[in-house]
C-alpha cells in the first residue's frame, strides 16, 4: 500500500508540475527586462506572497547535477562580471537573466572577460591605433599599458616566475604558461617527444610471429596477370634511349676499377736503357772495422774521460756513431740498439744518391770574375785632398768655379765674397757686403770674365782682378756700355743700376740690380749656356722669387704668375728653349718660346735638394734629402728610369 500511495503521489506531483509549468511559460513569453528603478516599483506592487518554485526530482541526477553546475557557474559569472568592470545596472540584469535561464534548465555559460576576436590576422595592422581589436560585441579592445625596458627588467627581478610567461600577440600581454606547456617546451628543447606518455622503447607487438599466427592463405588468390611475364613497352623505350645515347657518345660508361695494388720496384735493379746514359750503381755501405768488433783491441776502447766527452758531444759532431765495447764471447753481445736508425739512414743514402753520372767541369773560379780596368787608366779623378781654404769668420754657403778652372769664388754668412786662385790656394781678392751671401755663380762665357753675387734683394756683378786686358775691356763694355739700351715696352719691377767705366772703383760692383721688395735672399743663380740670361730664385715674392734677367738689354721678367708649391731650383735646357722648375716633390718642364707646360716629372722624393741636366739635354738627374738619386730619360717616361740609393745629397 505504501508503494501504491507513493506512486499516486508521484503521479499527482507530475500533474501539478505540468499545470504550474504552463502559466509560467506564458509569463515568460511576456517577460520584460526592467531597470533598477522599475524593479523597485515592481517589488512595491507585489502582494507579498512568496512564489512557489517547482520542486526538483531528486531521482534525476542529470537535471540536479546540471542545475547545481549552472548555479555554481552563475556565482562564478557574477564574480567575474564584477571583476570585469560591468556597470551595476548591467550586473543586475545579468543576474536576473542567469536566474530565469537556470530555473528552466537551460544550460548557460556567461562569457569571460572580453577577448580579442579579430581572428588570425597580422597584428601589426593595429600598431598605430589605440586598440588591438574588437570583442564579441563589436566593442574596441584597448591596448594594455606596457612599460619600457627598465620596467620589464624590474618586473623580472621582482617576479621569480617571469621566465614562465610567453607574449600573446592577440592580447598584447604576457600570459603564464601551464606546467604541461612548460614540460612540452622542455622536451622540445631537449629534442625529445613532446608527449610525456610516449614510450619509444615499448615492446613490439608480434602480429605474425609465433605459434598459431602463421599466414596459411595468401592475401590475394587472384591469378598472375599477363603483365608479369610480358616485357614492358615502356621499359623497352627507356632501354633503347640509353643504348642510343651510349652509341652516340653522350653517355660514357665508367672505367672499370683496377683492383690491383700499387707495385713497388727497386730503382737500382732496372736494366739501363740504350738511349739514356747508364745509371750509377747503388752506393755500398761501409765495411766494419776493428772498432765495431765484439772483442776490439785495447787501443780502440775509450777511457772514462773519452766516454764522458763522447756523450757530451752532439751526434753530428761525434767521430763514430757508436761506442766500442768489449765482450768475452759472442753470445754475450746484446741486440744492437741503433739498428732501426741505421737502416733509416741507409734508406736516406739510397734516396739521395745520384743515379746519373754527370761530367764535372774543371773551371778556375778566377776566370769567371771579369777583369776590371786599371785605376791609372780611369784618371783623372780625385783620390786625395789637395787644397783646403778657410773663410776668416763666417761659414761658407756657396762656391763657384770659373769656366777656365783657374779661379774659385765663395761667399759666407758674414757678407764676404772671396776670390781664390786654384793652383796656389791663396785668397786674391775680397769683397765685403752688408748681408748674408745667398749664391755665387760665374758667367759661362769664355770671352768675358765676371761673376754674379746674390744677397738680400740684390744681385751684384763683379769683375775679378788680374784679367787679360782684352777680356777686361770686353767685360767692361758689356756691363757698363757707353750708351744704355732702350727700356722695354713694359716697365719692370727690377731696377738696374750701373756705374760708368771711368768712375768705377775696382772694389765695388760695376752693375747691380734690385729685386722687388720682400723678395728675400736669392738662393740660386743659374746662367744660360750662352751667358746672356741668368735666372734667380729667391726665398719670397709673389712669383715665388723666380726671375729671368737679360744682361745685354738690361731687362728682367717673371715667367710665372703663380706656381703650385715652393720653388727650390731652376735650370735651363742646354739646347732647347726649355726651362726646368723643381718644387719640393715635382719637376716641371716649360717651353719658354710657346709659354706652356710640356711635362711633369715625378721623382718620388720627399724634398728635392739638387738637379742637373746632361749636356745633350736627354737625361736629368735629381737628388733629394731622403738619400735618393733619380735618373730621368726625358724621352722615355715621366717616372725615373733608375733610382739610386746614396747618402743625403746636397749637390749633383
Amino acid at each position: 500500500m505504501a508503494n501504491i500511495d507513493a506512486k499516486k503521489t508521484s503521479v499527482k506531483r507530475k500533474h501539478s508540475e505540468k499545470e504550474d509549468a504552463a502559466p509560467v511559460a506564458l509569463e515568460l513569453s511576456g517577460l520584460e527586462m526592467l531597470t533598477d528603478e522599475e524593479d523597485e516599483d515592481y517589488n512595491d506592487s507585489d502582494d507579498g506572497e512568496v512564489d512557489e518554485f517547482p520542486e526538483i526530482d531528486p531521482s534525476s541526477d542529470s537535471e540536479g547535477d546540471g542545475l547545481s553546475e549552472e548555479e555554481d557557474g552563475e556565482e562564478d559569472d557574477e564574480e567575474e562580471s564584477d571583476e570585469e568592470g560591468y556597470s551595476s545596472a548591467e550586473s543586475e540584469i545579468n543576474k536576473r537573466y542567469v536566474y530565469f535561464m537556470s530555473v528552466f534548465g537551460i544550460a548557460l555559460r556567461w562569457p569571460a572577460k572580453a577577448t580579442n576576436r579579430v581572428g588570425d590576422i597580422p597584428m601589426h595592422w593595429y600598431d598605430d591605433m589605440p586598440h588591438i581589436g574588437y570583442d564579441i560585441n563589436g566593442k574596441r579592445v584597448l591596448r594594455p599599458a606596457t612599460g619600457d625596458e627598465l620596467d620589464k627588467f624590474l618586473a623580472t627581478v621582482d617576479d621569480p616566475d617571469s621566465w614562465t610567461t610567453a607574449f600573446d600577440k592577440t592580447s598584447q600581454q604576457d600570459k603564464n604558461l601551464t606546467a604541461e606547456e612548460l614540460d612540452i617546451i622542455q622536451r622540445l628543447h631537449a629534442g625529445e617527444n613532446p608527449d610525456a606518455n610516449y614510450d619509444p622503447y615499448e615492446p613490439m607487438v608480434e602480429w605474425f610471429t609465433g605459434k598459431g599466427k602463421e599466414e596459411i592463405m595468401p592475401l590475394s588468390a587472384a591469378p598472375e596477370p599477363k603483365r608479369r611475364w610480358v616485357r614492358s613497352k615502356w621499359e623497352k623505350q627507356k632501354i633503347m634511349k640509353i643504348v642510343r645515347a651510349i652509341r652516340q657518345g653522350r653517355i660514357v660508361p665508367s672505367k672499370p676499377k683496377t683492383t690491383s695494388k700499387f707495385e713497388f720496384y727497386s730503382i737500382w735493379s732496372s736494366e739501363p736503357s740504350s738511349s739514356a746514359p747508364p745509371s750509377l750503381p747503388a752506393p755500398k755501405p761501409p765495411l766494419p772495422n776493428n772498432a765495431e768488433s765484439y772483442n776490439p783491441p785495447e787501443e780502440y776502447l775509450l777511457t772514462e774521460e773519452e766516454k764522458k766527452e763522447w756523450e757530451e758531444k752532439d751526434p753530428e759532431d761525434r767521430e763514430r756513431d757508436f761506442m766500442p765495447q768489449k765482450y768475452s764471447s759472442l753470445r754475450l753481445v746484446p741486440a744492437y740498439d741503433q739498428f732501426i736508425k741505421q737502416r733509416f739512414n741507409r734508406q736516406l743514402d739510397l734516396y739521395l744518391a745520384p743515379r746519373i753520372q754527370r761530367k764535372k767541369l774543371n773551371m778556375d773560379p778566377n776566370s769567371l770574375i771579369p777583369k776590371l780596368p786599371s785605376p791609372n787608366s780611369l784618371k783623372p779623378f780625385p783620390y786625395y785632398k789637395s787644397l783646403r781654404v778657410q773663410h776668416p769668420k763666417g761659414r761658407a754657403r756657396c762656391v763657384s768655379i770659373s769656366p777656365d778652372g783657374a779661379w774659385a769664388a765663395s761667399g759666407d754668412e758674414e757678407g764676404v765674397v772671396s776670390l781664390w786662385e786654384v793652383n796656389v790656394g791663396c785668397e786674391v781678392k775680397r769683397w765685403k757686403f752688408d748681408g748674408k751671401i745667398g749664391s755665387v755663380e760665374w758667367c759661362p762665357r769664355q770671352d768675358v770674365s765676371y761673376l754674379a753675387v746674390g744677397l738680400e734683394e740684390t744681385i751684384h756683378f763683379l769683375i775679378p782682378p788680374n784679367v787679360d786686358n782684352t777680356v777686361f775691356a770686353q767685360t767692361q763694355s758689356l756691363l757698363a756700355p757707353a750708351t744704355l739700351p732702350a727700356a722695354g715696352p713694359t716697365p719692370s719691377q727690377v731696377k738696374w743700376t750701373s756705374t760708368s767705366a771711368s768712375s768705377w772703383p775696382n772694389d765695388n760692383p760695376i752693375l747691380s740690380l734690385g729685386l722687388p721688395p720682400s723678395s728675400g735672399t736669392p738662393t740660386q743663380l743659374q746662367w744660360h749656356r750662352k751667358g746672356d740670361y741668368v735666372a734667380s730664385v729667391s726665398t719670397g715674392g709673389a712669383q715665388n722669387g723666380v726671375w729671368i734677367h737679360q744682361v745685354s738689354k738690361r731687362h728682367s721678367q717673371a715667367p710665372f704668375k703663380k706656381i703650385k708649391g715652393a720653388v727650390q731650383l731652376v735650370l735651363f735646357h742646354p739646347t732647347q728653349p726649355h726651362f726646368f722648375v723643381a718644387t719640393q716633390q715635382y719637376v716641371r718642364l716649360y717651353n719658354l718660346a710657346e709659354q706652356k707646360l710640356i711635362k711633369t716629372l715625378m721623382p718620388g722624393i720627399r724634398w728635392i735638394s739638387s738637379m742637373d741636366v746632361h749636356p745633350s739635354g736627354d737625361h736629368l738627374i735629381v737628388g733629394g734629402y731622403d738619400r735618393k738619386l733619380c735618373w730621368f730619360d726625358l724621352e722615355l717616361s715621366e717616372k725615373p728610369y733608375k733610382v739610386l740609393k746614396y747618402g743625403i745629397l746636397f749637390s749633383v
